[in-house]
């Protein structure tokens, strides 16, 4: 998807120190790529977009790791408490590379926290297993990776509310058995916000668009598994998601 390129550029600093949220509001939105390009047609002409070494676009790519009777998954299927996601995410285009663990109910609210990993180590947690045991507390059993996400991701920042936007589209996911997913003419859009609503918000509820309960982790997992609990996205798998 294009990048609208009238827009001013914002480089990672700058939009680390303006964007930092101390309560953050997230909401998550599926819609077609061609209508999310509409969507940033829109966009007020003060929106900028991260921009570093020329790109405005970057590939991401995420490792979930779970254990065999995939706790992480089914914590986040039945809507426990205490759930948290194990991943390591590679930003394709730099060649960085981080172990990050997120947990909600943890500490109050959703926290994430991450290590400088080697690119080397992305399939595997044992490098950082102090780091993951450190916050999660030491658990039984081993955690492996379970299902692989690939994305290009394009980031906006609005200085309404300091509030950003990213829009991820090529999306795929790989399980650990071979079987892919990929919804190329999808877009995920996720809001970061204050308590109020930001401009990227208000431009898809006045296009018909919805905030839906999504995680890329458990909704991937569950359409390519589909013998597994789902019942939090059973109305996005059924409209969006098709093996």
């Amino acid at each position: 998807m294009s990048v609208p390129t009238h827009l001013a550029a914002i480089d990672l600093a700058e939009l680390t120190a303006k964007a930092a949220l101390q309560t953050r509001v997230d909401r998550k939105y599926l819609l077609p790529v061609t209508a999310a390009h509409k969507i940033m047609e829109g966009v007020d002409p003060c929106t900028r977009v991260l921009e570093i070494d020329g790109l405005r676009t970057f590939r991401y790519r995420s490792v979930y790791f779970d254990t065999p009777d995939l706790i992480s998954f089914r914590l986040t299927a039945h809507r426990r408490r205490r759930r948290f996601k194990i991943r390591t995410r590679t930003y394709l285009d730099s060649s960085q590379c981080w172990l990050e663990v997120k947990t909600e109910g943890f500490r109050g609210g959703t926290i994430k926290e991450r290590l400088a990993y080697e690119v080397s180590h992305h399939d595997t947690i044992n490098p950082g297993r102090w780091f993951v045991d450190e916050i999660l507390g030491k658990r039984t059993g081993d955690y492996t990776p379970t299902i692989v996400t690939h994305y290009r991701r394009t980031t906006l920042f609005q200085p309404a509310g300091n509030s950003r936007a990213t829009v991820d589209t090529d999306l795929t996911w790989t399980d650990a058995d071979g079987r892919e997913l990929s919804l190329p003419d999808l877009a995920v859009v996720e809001t970061k916000t204050g308590s109020a609503a930001s401009p990227v918000d208000r431009l898809l509820w006045a296009a018909g668009h919805r905030p839906v309960s999504l995680s890329k982790y458990a909704t991937g997992l569950a359409a390519l598994r589909p013998e597994l609990p789902a019942a939090p996205w059973r109305r996005q798998l059924r409209r969006y998601f098709a093996v």
